[in-house]
């Protein structure tokens, strides 16, 4: 079976309701389970037993949101070559 990690921040529920939107679409697809959790849950050794993902943050003065960014950057190492060509969003 394959993993549909799907991780977002969301700050005054917009995004949230955008994520939990892809969640349910992706629950209807035979073979694929969905984790949705929010970044500041989510860590390296989810990101490992994955096996696509989709990221889902707003956009706060032309960047992502910082809890976000906070998520990629403890990501960052961990994960460096070992998530090559899983699919993402």
């Amino acid at each position: 079976m394959k993993t549909l990690l799907i991780v977002y921040h969301s700050l005054t529920g917009g995004t949230r309701q955008m994520a939990e939107a892809a969640a349910a679409a992706a629950h209807t697809q035979e073979g694929v389970a969905v984790r949705l959790l929010r970044a500041q849950d989510a860590g390296p050794d989810d990101m490992l037993a994955a096996s696509g993902y989709l990221f889902a943050t707003p956009e706060n003065l032309a960047a992502i949101a910082g809890l976000m960014k906070d998520f990629f950057d403890r990501c960052y190492y961990p994960v460096l070559e070992r998530i090559n060509g899983r699919p993402y969003a």
